[in-house]
């Protein structure tokens, strides 16, 4: 985006605030969004089920007693990767919030930098001289 001209300074600046604020907006709703993610898993056989929040932290496990005559390594392993899916589909869904708030970031223009401001102050000493 190119620099405004300089009589539409105050125009840009409030148009530029506008835009942050519904970045921030933007964000903060993102960060809710993925407060409320919840990944979920269930193995093959149905008989273990798992949750994991937007953050990666499990919420929720449950085990169908049937699942106990599996032995310890068989139940061992499937638990773990009920765990492990659970959690990279919360991952999954947290980051897809994540992108999209960051696209809208992106469209928030470029800043302007210190070579603006001197010009402007240039600028208006000329007028003064004029």
């Amino acid at each position: 985006m190119r620099p405004p001209a300089p009589e539409d300074d105050a125009e840009y600046v409030a148009d530029y605030v506008q835009k942050s604020r519904e970045v921030i907006r933007g964000i903060k709703d993102a960060q809710t969004a993925i407060r409320q993610v919840q990944g979920r898993a269930v193995s093959r056989d149905g008989l273990i089920e798992a949750a994991a929040d937007g953050h990666g932290r499990v919420t929720r496990l449950q085990i169908d007693p049937r699942a106990l005559r599996q032995g310890e390594r068989t139940l061992g392993g499937q638990v773990t990767a009920v765990l492990r899916a659970a959690q990279e589909e919360a991952a999954r869904q947290a980051q897809e919030i994540a992108d999209e708030a960051s696209e809208r970031a992106d469209t928030l223009p470029k800043p302007l930098d210190e070579t603006f401001v001197r010009e402007r102050v240039e600028q208006a000493a000329r007028d003064l001289l004029s």
